[in-house]
């Protein structure tokens, strides 16, 4: 038992200092516990993990360079194998040895190869302004699963008149870019972009809608926003029913765009 000495005051004072006593009691017995005495914490081993074991990745020896585990899309070869027009013919791009370039109406390429959840990089470069007219400077795009676009233009110093969510980096016509981290016109710019695939459930409605996290010229730009369908120029989106993994594709819209350094990381769940 508990024993107080009360010292002597008026009345109002003692039932004030009482309360006061009382009031402390209380909360340390809701921290403490009603014992008075500390919870018991588990030993530390009990929130060690064991059951999975992380693979070994060794990253690139430049901020370029692809890690182990990626599919290295293109790379600089004078060839495109794993690419072709949407029609299945050979890609008539043109090719440097350092770069892929848009050829204007030679329309879309897109992977062979089909991809759900991933992590993709890729560096791009627009032409010479004077090239292009006005509302498609550097228009190009990245369609992921060749639905989910995330534009490419000419967005530099906002020297171009284009709508902020059809900006470069912008989740086209759904999420503008949470600033506009664009570099000046015929230089070389990176995305680094995190796509989550949607999920379908048996009866062919969403169940989970697609996220992207986008990078652009190492500053974050768009962070886990979901998106709300497919990419569409007029009316707005909603989603349609699609398998797991597409083709990744890049956009020809009359503009001369180059590409290089293209490479993907598909990610997949713990077991």
């Amino acid at each position: 038992m508990l024993h107080f000495a009360i010292p002597i005051m008026p009345h109002k004072y003692a039932i004030k200092y009482l309360f006061t006593g009382a009031l402390v009691l209380g909360i340390n017995a809701l921290v403490t516990g009603q014992s008075g005495k500390e919870d018991k914490l588990p030993p530390p081993s009990a929130t060690e993990d064991w059951s999975f074991k992380p693979a070994l990745v060794t990253p690139g020896e430049t901020y370029a360079q692809p890690p182990s585990d990626a599919i290295v899309l293109y790379s600089g070869q004078t060839d495109l194998p794993k690419w072709e027009h949407p029609d299945g013919s050979p890609v008539k791009w043109k090719t440097d040895g350092e770069a892929i370039t848009i050829v204007p109406k030679a329309t879309d390429i897109r992977t062979k190869q089909r991809f759900g959840n991933m992590q993709l990089h890729l560096e791009w470069r627009t032409p010479d302004p004077s090239e292009d007219k006005d509302f498609n400077r550097g228009n190009s795009g990245v369609l992921i699963m060749g639905l989910y676009e995330l534009q490419i233009y000419e967005s530099w110093n906002y020297n171009t008149k284009i709508y902020y969510n059809g900006q470069a980096g912008s989740v086209y016509k759904q999420h503008a870019p949470l600033v506009n981290a664009a570099r000046k016109p015929q230089t070389w710019q990176t995305y680094d972009v995190i796509f989550e695939a949607p999920v379908f459930r048996a009866d062919k409605t969403v169940e989970k809608p697609a996220y992207m996290t986008v990078f652009h010229n190492n500053v974050l730009i768009l962070n886990h926003v979901e998106l709300k369908g497919p990419m569409v120029y007029q009316g707005y989106p909603k989603y349609k029913f699609h398998d797991s993994k597409l083709p990744l594709q890049l956009q020809e819209h009359g503009s001369r765009v180059s590409f290089r350094n293209i490479w993907v990381r598909e990610l997949q769940g713990r077991p």
